[in-house]
């Protein structure tokens, strides 16, 4: 990567007025063949009235494409549910756009990986979030689940379709992190992303679920420590204080934090929702990340520009001296900023603390 790269990334992530998305999930469908204990979206078989048709598809596609040239995340549900998707995936490439997609692995056949490959789909991820099939399956609800997505990453792996693995972090499966990543690493992946646990949707009832802050400290202190001990690229995802951790690891070897030194992580910062990062839906509602269920936007009513430029919800984000609580006070906010669907579950407004941050500001309540 060029000096300009970084720099171009840079203002994606620290963006002024102009700044277009450097991401944007779109849940292609709510749709899903599975019936995940911590879905956000609560998905089902459906179906779902209110499903964006093909042409209006194709036309965010477009309006996605007139504001920058984001990596566009096409999940769901299950997004091979849907019966264009190649079609959408395909127009996406051709915009120049960055096409990658989510699935669960169940669906994945030979046929289904070279559609996959013609349409310009760079890489896919599969969920695994257990370290054998009893606790995949329990979290999945569905007996078989493990077995299918393993099945799926073969598949992809005689391809040659790059993959990555996503693990939502529980109490159920904290223990096993070690046992994931070293599964992961040996079955091939490009990278691992874990997520850690956002109660909304169906994960409402996970909360007895979700690891307390000092369990959320330790695991982010782990993977930034296997960092440095795994050939593939490792991310914390819905786990802002990483970037927190991150500098503070680095304060301590004496290290200064660089594009050179750390890489991307160096240019990116924890809770991009509204400030690089946005969420569609199903029905065209932008949101800032589909964990934070506050509508920015309606899709059948504005355009795509209109609504990321100017969202008063992604105004207030993109001003860190906004935020409330200790997030406020944090020296650490523009690198973190919390987890802001959290923040909103805990106390209604999205602009409050992270509840699940053991770190305390050095700087007093008086903003001083």
């Amino acid at each position: 990567m060029h000096g300009g790269d970084v720099i171009g990334i840079m203002n994606r992530v620290y963006p002024h007025e102009s700044a277009g998305p450097r991401l944007v999930a779109w849940e292609v469908t709510r749709r899903c063949n599975l019936n995940c204990v911590h879905c956000r979206a609560a998905a089902e078989r459906g179906p779902y009235p209110g499903e964006l048709g093909t042409a209006k598809s194709l036309g965010i596609l477009n309006q996605i494409a007139e504001v920058g040239k984001p990596i566009v995340i096409l999940t769901g549900g299950e997004p091979l549910l849907r019966r264009d998707i190649f079609d959408l995936a395909l127009h996406g490439s051709r915009l120049g756009l960055r096409m990658v997609m989510a699935v669960n692995g169940t669906l994945v056949t030979p046929e289904v990986a070279e559609k996959i490959k013609a349409s310009g789909i760079q890489r896919v991820s599969i969920s695994l979030d257990g370290a054998n099939a009893e606790d995949h399956d329990r979290f999945r609800q569905v007996r078989g689940a493990y077995q299918s997505s393993l099945q799926g990453i073969e598949v992809f792996k005689r391809s040659g379709i790059e993959f990555q693995i996503n693990t939502t972090i529980t109490k159920h499966n904290i223990h096993q992190a070690p046992e994931i990543l070293d599964a992961v690493v040996h079955m091939g992946a490009v990278a691992h992303h874990i997520f850690l646990l956002v109660p909304t949707g169906r994960a409402r009832e996970l909360r007895d679920q979700e690891i307390d802050a000092a369990e959320y400290e330790k695991i982010l202190l782990w993977f930034h420590d296997m960092q440095r001990k795994v050939p593939i690229h490792l991310k914390a995802t819905c786990a802002p204080h990483f970037y927190r951790v991150l500098r503070q690891e680095a304060n301590k070897r004496g290290e200064k934090v660089s594009y050179e030194t750390h890489g991307l992580d160096a240019v990116t910062r924890g809770c991009l929702g509204g400030i690089s990062f946005c969420f569609v839906s199903y029905e065209g509602i932008v949101q800032t990340c589909g964990y934070l269920e506050v509508k920015c936007g309606d899709l059948r009513e504005s355009s795509f520009k209109e609504v990321w430029e100017n969202s008063e919800v992604f105004k207030k984000l993109r001003d860190f001296s906004a935020y409330q609580g200790k997030c406020g006070r944090c020296e650490y906010v523009k690198f973190c900023g919390g987890c802001r669907a959290r923040a909103y579950e805990a106390t209604g407004d999205f602009m409050e603390e992270e509840p699940l941050c053991m770190y305390q500001p050095a700087r007093s309540a008086s903003r001083g």
